[in-house]
């Protein structure tokens, strides 16, 4: 499989001057043809207490970029207050835009987000705000309904997904309250909405070991050109603390009901498959076996396989391993091990041009990282070229 690229930044760290860690960034391509994205910024990768999310577009594919705003405020639930972490969008119909924000309780700003003595972590609860202007203003903020895990913390693993027949889709995986000593049972969810957010029907549950052996975490659905959802999954096996391949589910029904998890047969922590037609799907993912890089592959069986050969690096920065040695039996270790993290969470959309825009974080340590874009060309791209923007 060949490959062009081009390359560029999105934001340099820091930002305004004191927000050097810039993550999770989202990103969706505007009927306009505006690149919009979102992130997380503060002083350092475990302040939550700094926390925000910002936006920022491009309007001249990712040659100047807008400065970053912090548009939405987060509301007091139950007279706590609390900080958005996360916001992903996702295009509406009418040229409307959907932002999805995960707000993180900040009643105890003194305690880590993480317990590592019960796997439990700060409440985090789900809104949403609809932009009729590409972004640049947004409706009041509006309460997603997690039913029937309203007990439990519940974080977002990426927008809340618009369907082919209208309904919304509510993607999120299943935490557990900070001091609970009970077993975490971690699963990966998904609610829909027939009315636009006005009400939910109870959640489903898209991925669950009983056992809580396999964790499934940051599930990635997309929508694919036939209706179906392909979902891919970071996968671990808490039973001998090690990551395994990435897993993927399907849906044929509207994400009513989900196959079994399958491997993919690529190891990594993925992005949400993007559908290139005809059977091909491209997934950005991040192998970290050595030291992090952000890679793609290209399935020709509609997601079931992503051969090797088909592989090609996307971006790399020196640095060493930046995986420990886990424990069996916890995820403790994982978390810590994630918030050393300085490259990852990539993010990709399919451009008009058939070419994949992915979004990323890279820096020289977890405390000061940049936000960077890729643009790759390949054999299944109308148009092919390369360089550095």
């Amino acid at each position: 499989m060949n490959y062009d690229m081009q390359h560029g930044t999105i934001v340099r760290s820091p930002l305004d001057g004191s927000l050097h860690s810039c993550c999770i960034p989202r990103v969706e391509v505007l009927d306009s043809g505006r690149w919009i994205v979102g992130f997380r910024a503060s002083t350092a990768k475990q302040n939550e207490v700094q926390q925000r999310v910002y936006v920022t577009w491009s309007d001249d594919h990712g040659q100047n970029w807008s400065k970053p705003v912090s548009q939405f405020n987060p509301p007091m639930i139950k007279n706590r207050p609390g900080r958005f972490r996360a916001v992903a969008f996702e295009n509406l119909q009418e040229n409307q835009l959907l932002a999805t924000l995960l707000w993180q309780d900040m009643g105890n700003p003194e305690l880590p987000f993480f317990n590592p003595k019960t796997e439990g972590v700060q409440d985090m609860r789900i809104f949403f705000s609809i932009s009729a202007d590409n972004g640049s203003t947004w409706s009041a903020l509006q309460r997603v309904v997690e039913r029937g895990y309203e007990h439990v913390p519940v974080s977002i693993t990426g927008p809340i997904l618009l369907l082919p027949d209208g309904t919304w889709l509510s993607q999120f995986e299943t935490n557990k309250p900070y001091n609970d000593d009970n077993p975490w049972q971690q699963a990966a969810v998904a609610g829909r909405s027939s009315d636009h957010g006005q009400s939910w029907s109870p959640a489903v549950v898209v991925a669950h070991d009983p056992a809580n052996r396999m964790m499934y975490w940051d599930q990635r659905p997309q929508v694919m050109e036939d209706g179906s959802l392909l979902n891919l999954f970071w996968t671990l096996d808490k039973g001998i603390g090690s990551y395994i391949n990435i897993h993927a589910v399907r849906s044929s029904d509207g994400g009513r009901t989900w196959s079994a998890p399958f491997d993919t047969g690529v190891p990594g922590q993925p992005a949400p498959p993007v559908d290139l037609g005809d059977g091909r799907v491209a997934m950005v993912y991040v192998d970290r076996q050595g030291p992090p890089k952000i890679k793609i592959r290209l399935s020709e069986n509609s997601g079931r396989t992503f051969p090797a050969g088909t592989e090609a690096l996307i971006h790399e920065r020196a640095s060493g391993m930046q995986t420990i040695r886990k424990t069996p039996g916890t995820s403790a270790d994982a978390w810590a091990e994630m918030e050393a993290f300085s490259l990852g969470l990539p993010d990709a959309v399919r451009l008009p041009d058939n070419t994949i825009l992915v979004v990323y974080y890279s820096g020289t340590d977890r405390d000061h990282t940049d936000l960077r874009w890729a643009r790759v060309f390949g054999d299944h791209s109308a148009a092919r070229t390369g360089g550095e923007l």
